[in-house]
């Protein structure tokens, strides 16, 4: 297999623009239903959603298709600095283990890499997750206070300043950063071996890119969604609810048991192929285009 030629920054940024929008056009539907999902109030008798069909249709059936978009401003503009972070991330922790560039690096260096890449990540993606889950719960609450992202925004920052916008970093963090590991650790894996001998990976198949993206998708959510519904019951919670991760934990466990862990299963994972799927195919696209128009960046 031929080595990929090293990619500039500035291809990096679009490209992992693209692959951001591509990613949140194809999964955000399924994410308001994982949210709604997670965060539904516990009742004794009576669960407002029984699953995530149950989940879409009612929202389809109260909001309409839209109502399926709720909260998508704020991923969405973040979402090409986020994406050129996190491949740029990736990139620079292998530019940092790779001592011998004729030496291919180890799966424990990519895997590196890739927590490297959550780590940068999470500066751009806790505030809009914190406005994303609060505008996406909001919606099947039936409360109407925050009118949008922005809007959202500005209140947040006016009852405790950034502190509030920021409320659930740590646990972004303790998502992302094991699961991006994972996460390109299993699609440079991938693609490497489909990758038929004597080839470049960036000759890889259409088929097989989504193939790979959408299998790293499936295997990042496996060990990101226990603290991903931890972060989503303490972002969305009021203020003064829990003292902290242990607490939502120890709350959740004490009122719905263990399962609590993985509540919005099957949104997460009827998302989780298509979306990465998308998600690296817009940005193998992307690459390819631009390595065609503008070759000099």
């Amino acid at each position: 297999m031929v080595e990929e030629a090293t990619v500039s920054p500035l291809k990096n940024f679009v490209a992992g623009g693209v692959a951001g929008a591509c990613l949140l056009l194809a999964g955000h539907p399924l994410d308001t239903i994982k949210v709604r999902l997670q965060t539904q109030p516990k009742a004794a008798q009576y669960v407002v959603y029984t699953g995530a069909y149950d989940c879409f249709r009612k929202t389809v059936s109260k909001e309409g298709l839209l109502g399926l978009y709720k909260g998508m401003g704020a991923p969405l503009a973040g979402v090409a600095p986020m994406m050129a972070i996190s491949f740029l991330g990736f990139g620079l922790g292998k530019q940092l283990q790779q001592t011998d560039p004729s030496k291919p690096l180890t799966h424990t260096q990519i895997f590196l890499s890739g927590c490297l890449a959550g780590v940068f990540t999470t500066v751009i993606v806790a505030p809009g997750e914190r406005i994303k889950c609060l505008l996406q719960v909001q919606s099947s609450s039936g409360g109407s206070k925050y009118a949008g992202p922005l809007d959202c925004a500005v209140q947040l920052y006016k009852e405790q300043g950034v502190r509030s916008i920021y409320k659930g970093t740590v646990l972004t963090l303790i998502r992302d950063v094991p699961s991006n590991g994972l996460y390109f650790l299993t699609y440079d894996y991938l693609k490497t071996l489909l990758t038929p001998e004597g080839q470049s990976v960036t000759q890889l198949s259409t088929p097989n890119i989504l193939l790979a993206g959408g299998v790293a998708g499936i295997l990042n959510w496996t060990i990101a969604l226990p603290p991903d519904v931890l972060k989503s019951n303490f972002q969305t919670a009021a203020e003064g609810k829990y003292r902290g991760l242990l607490d939502v934990l120890q709350t959740l466990l004490r009122e719905e048991g263990p399962r609590a862990l993985y509540k919005g299963f099957n949104a997460v994972f009827l998302r989780a192929f298509p979306a990465n799927a998308a998600c690296f195919l817009g940005f193998e696209v992307a690459l390819k285009g631009l390595n065609l128009l503008a070759p000099g960046w």
